[in-house]
């Protein structure tokens, strides 16, 4: 059944991908111009807004739609090859950027709280992560070289 219907799993996956990989690096890019506000700013409450937006409405459904997409995809027959290293290595920066996720989720919660105590530099630096997993996810699919 799932073999039939590979290339719409498949497609969706990607768009689901493309989804969560835009709002992972446009989050953090967010937190760079909101340490710029003053606390209780009508800016800085604009900035709570689209982050809350972003990460509730693009970003954590597009998180929950790769997973399932990409659980399918291995439950297709035939799509990964266990005994071949790459599978592994997405696996781990996957799971990598979720963590990532997961971090900028609660570094939404400080912002919201006003009780952000990291400086602009730090999400710079941060919004860097999700750009080398992605590189090493899409290296492994690709050229698949182990």
């Amino acid at each position: 059944m799932l073999i039939a219907l590979y290339p719409w799993i498949k497609a969706f996956h990607l768009i689901s991908v493309i989804a969560w990989m835009a709002a992972t690096f446009y989050l953090p890019r967010l937190y760079v111009y909101h340490c710029h506000v003053p606390i209780g700013s009508a800016e800085s409450e604009r900035f709570k807004i689209m982050e809350r937006r972003l990460l509730k409405q693009i970003m954590t459904p597009a998180m929950i739609a790769t997973w399932v997409f990409g659980l399918l995809l291995v439950l297709t027959p035939g799509v990964v090859l266990w005994s071949q290293g790459w599978w592994y290595v997405k696996l781990i920066s996957v799971l990598a950027l979720s963590g990532f996720h997961g971090a900028t989720s609660k570094w939404r919660k400080d912002f919201l709280n006003d009780r952000n105590r990291r400086p602009e530099k730090f999400y710079r630096i941060a919004n860097e992560v999700p750009t080398i997993l992605m590189i090493i996810v899409v290296i492994m699919v690709i050229v698949k070289p182990f």
